[in-house]
C-alpha cells in the first residue's frame, strides 16, 4: 500500500492523505503511465501513424488520460473508449517509436 501511496503522489496530513503540492487541489492524481500500461494494456496494434491499444474493460480512459498527461512528443492526441484507445502520431516512424515504448512497458 505504501508503494501505491508513493506512486499516487500522496502525503499524510492531519486530515488524512492529500495530493503533494497542495491540499486544495480537486484534480485527481493519476498513477504513472508505466504502471497503468503494465496493468491494463493487453495489446498494441500499429496502423501507419495510428496505434490502437486494447485494454481490460473499463480501463481505457485512465490509461489515455495518463498518456495525455505525459505530454510525449510522439503523441498528437488520444481517444479513449471503454476498452480501446486510439493514439494518433505525426507519422509512421513516430508511431513505431511509440509502439516500442509502450511494448517495453508491458515487459
Amino acid at each position: 500500500m505504501s508503494r501505491d501511496i508513493r506512486e499516487l503522489g500522496l502525503v499524510k496530513t492531519y486530515d488524512g492523505y492529500m495530493p503533494a503540492g497542495g491540499t486544495g487541489s480537486t484534480e485527481p492524481v493519476l498513477p504513472s503511465v508505466a504502471r497503468l500500461v503494465r496493468e491494463f494494456v493487453v495489446e498494441v496494434r500499429l496502423a501507419k501513424n495510428l496505434l490502437v491499444l486494447k485494454t481490460s474493460v473499463g480501463s481505457a480512459q485512465p490509461v489515455a488520460a495518463a498518456m495525455d498527461a505525459e505530454d510525449w512528443p510522439e503523441v498528437v492526441g488520444t481517444l479513449g473508449g471503454d476498452d480501446t484507445i486510439l493514439v494518433i502520431s505525426q507519422d509512421n516512424r513516430t508511431a513505431q517509436q511509440l509502439a516500442r515504448r509502450i511494448e517495453g512497458m508491458l515487459s
